[in-house]
């Protein structure tokens, strides 16, 4: 079963979605992450009444904003009937108590005072950015391994805030015996309950670990049974939503779910091709970047990200229609460098070129190709356009791998000519009397072992 962060209603009718800016912030900036959080709200099905972004000249300790840019906050919730808040922002723990709390008070004037009251309308939960992308890794993730990654990061997350915010690792916990010995030989002489929730939430920690371990032992066989046989591979990243999946499933067929939804692949599929020059590739989909993606949802995905730490070479899919692409390119290199993996080889692809204006195309596409300082391309996937030119990306990656060259074979070693299919590409083949003139693609230490055969 998996972990939920806290009790909560399972859905939500009436958000208010607040973005605080914070000084020395573009209001472009901002803008575009609010509106890609309320495309992460819209996806986990949660009703938005109202969006508001307020710029603060300086961040204060219990609310981000001052007293007074919370006051406005909290009445237009209330004016709402919102039943939630979502900040835009990443909320410390005692932070995101503090905005409860608050949001249960309204203040009214009687008489010409100011009085303080309790809200008789129902409690308004408070949410950040975080949270809601771990509500919704927990929602897509479907293999064991991603749910085990979605989990350790959400108890990550839950930890700190665990003091009067959820009790349901209380009825997971069990017995240890009946009746009221029971109960104290569960909770320890003195032992609080809380610390008990801590306690328990801890070991659970340790054993998603445990579990994920062995699913890393079982990942690096698989890797290093590809590194034996020499294969070479290719990882694809980008930005979520980039339309990595539908490129991979245009490339080999491998019929990953590829929506237009954010985070749709949490778990990396690999499938083996052939590329034009005869050379076999591995490619890895993996799981899509966003702007301000919590620190422990990379840690907690680093077995499913070190395949782009390992990969021979990278191939990033970044949406070009999009406003904000080239904020998305470089939101993936920073990722990319808190992985380690900033000095790999990579190939850039520019998709969704169909949905730009075919006036503004050209344009658009260059200088978005100036601003890189590696190989790029442009496609389509839905109307396959720039596969070709992506396979010949990818031959250009692996040159150093392969040579071309003419050998003349004897017919007795017909051995070595089944070998260069099985391990390259035959251009051609020619007979020549007892010998056989053939022209291949070859992995360059295979073919090192063939220079006394060379034409």
């Amino acid at each position: 079963m998996s972990f939920e962060i806290r009790e909560k209603p399972e859905t939500f009718e009436r958000a208010l979605v607040v973005g605080l800016g914070m000084p020395g912030e573009s209001r472009r900036e901002r803008t575009a992450l609010l509106a890609e959080l309320e495309d992460l709200v819209s996806n986990l099905g949660i009703g938005i009444a109202e969006v508001r972004l307020e710029f603060i000249r300086e961040m204060q300790a219990k609310f981000l904003c001052g007293i007074g840019k919370a006051k406005e906050i909290r009445d237009l919730a209330h004016a709402i009937k919102a039943d939630c808040v979502i900040f835009d922002n990443l909320l410390a723990p005692s932070q995101q108590r503090e905005w409860e709390e608050f949001l249960e008070t309204q203040e009214l004037t009687i008489n010409g005072t100011t009085v303080q009251r309790k809200w008789e309308g129902e409690p308004i939960v408070v949410m950040d950015r975080e949270e809601i992308i771990l509500d919704i890794f927990a929602k897509r993730a479907r293999t064991r391994e991603a749910v085990l990654q979605v989990d350790l990061a959400r108890m990550q997350y839950a930890l700190p805030r665990m003091a009067g915010m959820w009790k349901h690792l209380d009825r997971q916990r069990g017995g240890s015996g009946g009746g009221k010995g029971g109960g104290a030989a569960a909770r320890g002489e003195g032992e609080k309950q809380i610390e008990v929730d801590r306690r328990l939430a801890h070991e659970r920690i340790e054993n998603i670990r445990a579990e994920l371990e062995v699913v890393r032992r079982q990942r690096g066989t698989q890797r290093k049974e590809r590194n034996r046989q020499g294969i070479p591979t290719a990882a694809i990243v980008g930005y979520t939503n980039a339309g990595k999946s539908s490129l991979l499933n245009l490339i080999t067929g491998a019929g990953v779910l590829a929506q237009n939804i954010l985070f749709a692949t949490l778990d990396t599929t690999s499938r083996k091709i052939e590329l034009p020059d005869g050379q076999p590739l591995v490619l890895t989909d993996t799981v899509g970047f966003i702007r301000n993606l919590p620190h422990r949802l990379v840690e907690a995905f680093k077995s499913t990200l070190e395949e782009a730490t390992l990969a021979d070479f990278l191939i990033q899919v970044v949406d070009a229609s999009d406003r904000e692409a080239l904020r998305h390119y470089e939101t993936t290199c920073e990722v990319l460098a808190e992985l380690g993996a900033e000095d790999k080889p990579m190939v850039v692809v520019w998709n969704k070129i169909d949905l730009i204006p075919e006036d503004q195309r050209d344009s658009q596409l260059a200088a978005l190709s100036a601003k890189v300082q590696c190989p790029s391309l442009c496609m389509s996937v839905p109307e396959a356009l720039g596969t070709d030119a992506l396979m010949q990306a990818c031959v250009e990656m692996l040159s150093h791998r392969v040579t071309t060259a003419r050998y003349r074979i004897p017919l007795a070693e017909s051995r070595i000519i089944a070998i260069m299919h099985r391990d390259g590409k035959v251009l051609s083949t020619e007979y020549e009397g007892n010998d056989a003139l053939v022209e291949a693609i070859l992995p360059r230490e295979f073919a090192a072992r063939l220079e006394s055969y060379l034409i």
